[in-house]
């Protein structure tokens, strides 16, 4: 006999739903299959199998977080299929911050009710994540709860593991005064500060569609734009230069984000010129009547990642980001200093 409950779906959740939800999402997590995936969906747990040959001291590295209240706007817009990748973004790419390669990511969405096309189009999304990360899917839970989530509405998150040689950890602790901080440019608000900015914007079904002349796309498709993945172009960097440190500029913007990154004795001094701030920040900025310093306290303002590295080693660098399609530029330098973001 099926599987099959007609006073669970009565009280609001149907198990066969969530059946064809895994049916329909399997053609996704295939494409995320690398070396080392030994399970398939379905069973209690993910395996994977790490290569650790050339590794002297594994280090697993993991990271975990959720896409937030960015979710609102894919509910305003009805569009699900890129919603995926923001929640992978946020957590492998602080992974990458250590010097780890991701293995493998799980997510775990809980949803008012289980419409199985739905949840395929968000899984999409995270298995493209995993693709561009370069890991795998290895397992996930979609979770029914009726009277705890309106029946449109979700949450999305999840967690990566990465490994890295111990040896080769990247933690900031060889940082010199003269190392150059080099940035890495960001798509948009990624999935950041969005609290603020539905409060700035009244975010609604009407607002989504408002247009702005700095924009090349409505307001909601523009917000909407998916975190960008920094994994591959990163390690690629770390394979042909000493990089000392890495930072994910998330929520808290600058000033929250890069002191992460510093040593003791340390601070990072930033060309405020050299920042490429992008057009949806300058509408936020002008909508929301912020300062400059709450916009660099909250929002990446273009820059996804800022990594230091030695000024001998700078254009090499470049060169390297350049080759794995990465617009990098001189962002600033390292100083002396109680680990703070200065201005210049």
């Amino acid at each position: 006999m099926k599987s099959f409950s007609e006073s669970y779906k009565a009280a609001g959740v149907d198990v066969t739903a969530g059946y064809k939800s895994v049916e329909l999402m399997k053609k996704h997590i295939a494409k995320t299959n690398i070396d080392g995936v030994i399970s398939g969906i379905g069973g209690f747990g993910g395996c994977f199998m790490p290569n650790l040959s050339g590794m002297e001291e594994p280090v697993l590295v993991s990271g975990t977080d959720g896409v937030g209240t960015k979710l609102k706007l894919a509910f305003l817009l009805d569009k699900h299929d890129t919603i995926g990748i923001d929640c992978v973004a946020m957590c492998v790419n602080d992974v990458v911050c250590g010097g780890a390669k991701p293995l493998f990511f799980l997510d775990y969405m809980a949803l008012g009710k289980n419409v199985p096309e739905k949840v395929a189009e968000i899984v999409s999304g995270v298995a493209e994540g995993c693709v561009q990360a370069g890991c795998a899917l290895v397992g996930g839970e979609t979770a029914e709860m009726p009277g705890f989530y309106p029946v449109d509405e979700y949450d999305l998150a999840g967690f990566s593991v990465g490994i890295v040689d111990k040896k080769k950890i990247i933690d900031g602790e060889s940082l010199e005064a003269g190392d150059v901080l080099i940035g890495l440019p960001s798509s948009g608000v990624h999935s950041n500060g969005f609290s603020l900015v539905r409060k700035v914007f009244n975010i609604n079904e009407e607002t989504v569609k408002k247009t702005y002349p700095e924009l090349d796309k409505p307001l909601g498709e523009t917000l909407l734009t998916p975190t960008k993945i920094y994994v591959k172009p990163l390690l690629a960097l770390i394979e042909k230069c000493n990089v000392k440190a890495v930072s994910h500029i998330t929520g808290g913007g600058f000033y929250e984000n890069i002191p992460r990154m510093l040593k003791d004795g340390m601070s990072a001094k930033i060309n405020k010129s050299a920042v490429p701030v992008l057009p949806i920040f300058n509408v936020i900025q002008k909508e929301g009547n912020i300062s400059e310093h709450d916009m660099f306290n909250t929002f990446n303002m273009g820059v996804g990642m800022v990594i230091a590295i030695e000024k001998n080693q700078v254009d090499t660098a470049l060169s390297v980001l350049a080759q794995a399609g990465e617009k990098a530029f001189v962002l600033g330098e390292v100083v002396e200093g109680d680990k703070e973001v200065i201005f210049d």
